[in-house]
């Protein structure tokens, strides 16, 4: 039987072998040939596949470490966020954010500079305090924030070695309520759209591009205490008093709890439930980062292709992330507004659109998710992400063999062409 990744859109080339140990890791290495680390199957291309083998790390075992005093927690790489969130709330403790599912890997996430929300939220990446993986001779190596080439090796791609624990930063719990509101027009988005990002600890809004409506915004703010006020209105749009959702009916049981609720951190920042189905399944995503300061433009420079989008088209999200340091982070010293689409599996015509939807948006320094379908190469690149000559010069040096290389990274120049 053919692997596919999680929502069934593509499928892996090569055989997967499941480690059910890190020197189960360690041995597959040192058997030779070209090898890539598989986690939970998030991405949508080829990024994690090879020519040789794929090592799953999904069964290897979580080995929860919580050191309080430093405020870290110590985790293997293959375990889902929604398994490490519900075992740090339970202690008293959690991480400053969360993507849109909990079920994806920390692994694959970090590795990938996945975002979760908010303006004064770093993507995922961020939190990491050390990186444990096996390097090309298949030896176990750590590298801790502040220690060189750390900022490199942080966004990796799997492009040096496989990631096998990652030590994260984390802070008290706490509590998160979120509410829906409803019929924001784009006139009053576009206009001022710092009021719309800024107006929760970690703001979605969710939008079909055409019209004068741009969709449904959901907030969701941090609380001091469970009865703190929010907001009625935000830039003209109405907060709604019961549960509601604009992607899809279908969907609607599996989503975490809305209508402004308050609950615990790892029940309100993700959009979905850890014990149910993620998003639609049999769908493709892609996903585009620009300049918060360019993001007014680059929204109507899309929504002059509305009519090409919409037969194709699930939902798109928009969304915000804090600036970093990490080299192949989509924040990288900027910050980042995610223009997100889920595409119906319709590969060839999903393909027929995203050209134009990047040369819409070429004139914004446009960054790719790099676990999502794009068609930008190493030449786009080369003029929007202004440390992939390092990144790759650091991956070829701490893999001169080329182990851990894939026609993807070649293709978008991460690693060098063999």
């Amino acid at each position: 039987m053919t692997e596919r990744n999680w929502a069934g859109t593509y499928a892996y080339r090569a055989p997967i072998v499941q480690a059910g140990t890190i020197e189960d890791v360690q041995a597959l290495v040192r058997a030779g040939g070209r090898i890539r680390a598989l986690g939970t199957r998030h991405s949508f291309n080829d990024l994690p596949d090879t020519d040789g083998t794929l090592v799953s790390v999904t069964g290897i075992a979580p080995e929860f470490v919580l050191d309080e005093e430093a405020r870290t927690v110590e985790v293997g790489a293959g375990t889902r966020y929604g398994i490490l969130a519900r075992w740090l709330h339970e202690r008293g403790w959690a991480l400053h954010n969360l993507g849109s599912l909990p079920h994806i890997s920390v692994g694959g996430a970090t590795a990938t500079g996945t975002h979760g929300s908010g303006d004064r939220n770093g993507v995922l990446t961020t939190a990491i305090r050390a990186i444990e993986y096996v390097d090309a001779t298949g030896e176990r190596v750590r590298v801790a924030i502040g220690e060189a080439d750390f900022a490199g090796r942080a966004v990796g791609l799997g492009a040096y070695g496989i990631i096998v624990r990652l030590t994260l930063a984390v802070q008290p719990a706490y509590r998160v309520r979120q509410d829906v509101y409803t019929d924001l027009r784009w006139d009053a988005a576009l206009e001022d759209l710092p009021a719309m990002t800024g107006a929760g600890y970690s703001v979605s809004l969710f939008t079909r591009w055409g019209g004068d409506a741009a969709g449904q915004l959901w907030v969701k703010t941090r609380l001091d205490r469970d009865d703190a006020p929010v907001v009625d209105d935000v830039l003209g749009a109405r907060r709604l008093l019961t549960s509601a959702n604009s992607i899809g009916d279908a969907i609607a049981d599996n989503l975490t709890e809305q209508g402004g609720v308050p609950g615990p951190w790892l029940e309100r920042l993700p959009h979905f439930r850890l014990d149910a189905t993620p998003s639609n399944g049999d769908e493709i995503q892609s996903e585009y980062f620009v300049a918060p300061a360019d993001a007014p433009d680059a929204l109507r420079a899309v929504r002059t292709l509305a009519d090409r989008i919409a037969p194709h088209l699930l939902v798109s999200e928009l969304r915000t992330a804090a600036p970093d340091d990490l080299w192949l982070s989509g924040a990288y010293e900027r910050g980042l507004f995610a223009i997100h689409f889920t595409w119906a599996n319709q590969p060839a015509a999903v393909l027929g659109v995203l050209p134009e939807i990047e040369s819409a948006l070429a004139d914004f320094a446009v960054r790719p998710h790099w676990g999502k379908v794009h068609t930008l190469d190493r030449e786009d690149l080369e003029r929007t992400v202004p440390r992939l000559a390092d990144a790759r010069a650091l991956f070829e040096r701490l893999d001169p063999e080329g182990v851990f290389t894939n026609a993807h990274l070649e293709r978008v120049g991460v690693r060098e062409a063999r």
